[in-house]
């Protein structure tokens, strides 16, 4: 069953988060205005080395008030593509340089609410090059083994939708391969 839209008005705009009203009518005829946050697309890598091993960050979300491990993530700027933040977002944060990156998975968390994209990417090959250049960004940066993942995410030690889709997707392959 597919809504109608019959148009959109912005309430809110700046450069992280856009609020519309759209005005819909549902499939079983009530029309009412219906509220969609606007966001920047994502970027999400999951490094792994050669010791079947995750570049993760340890960091706090102000948001939640939670520390979690996340992979390394960031918003997609205009001029440039998914894979190209994803590059760029690893440098950043962590100070390590990816190789070749493979899309891993696409996903739309929260898609009736939100238009958010999250690409996932994977990359088998990293170079340090030094401290992340971004400071702001986590408290510590390591190695974890793909076979601690589950119950980190069990103990809520991982808990970022860009972060679990990637990891859980790591997980199936290594599982199927």
């Amino acid at each position: 069953m597919r809504w109608k839209v019959y148009g959109e008005r912005p309430l809110y705009e700046n450069a992280w988060v856009n609020l519309y009203a759209t005005d819909v009518e549902q499939p079983d005829g009530l029309r009412s205005e219906y509220y969609v946050v606007k966001l920047r697309n994502l970027a999400v890598v999951a490094v792994v080395n050669d010791r079947g091993e995750v570049l993760m960050m340890w960091r706090h979300r102000f948001v939640t008030d939670t520390w979690a491990w996340e992979l390394p993530m960031g918003l997609v700027e205009d001029d440039e593509t998914p894979a190209q933040a994803a590059e760029r977002e690893v440098r950043e944060e962590t100070g390590w340089r990816v190789g070749t990156l493979t899309p891993l998975i696409y996903a739309e968390p929260a898609n009736g609410i939100t238009d958010s994209q999250h690409h996932v990417f994977r990359a088998d090959d990293a170079a340090y090059e030094g401290p992340p250049t971004e400071r702001n960004e986590s408290d510590r940066i390591e190695w974890i083994p793909l076979a601690d993942v589950r119950g980190m995410i069990d103990r809520r030690e991982i808990v970022s939708s860009g972060s679990l889709v990637g990891l859980l997707y790591l997980l199936m392959d290594e599982a199927a391969g």
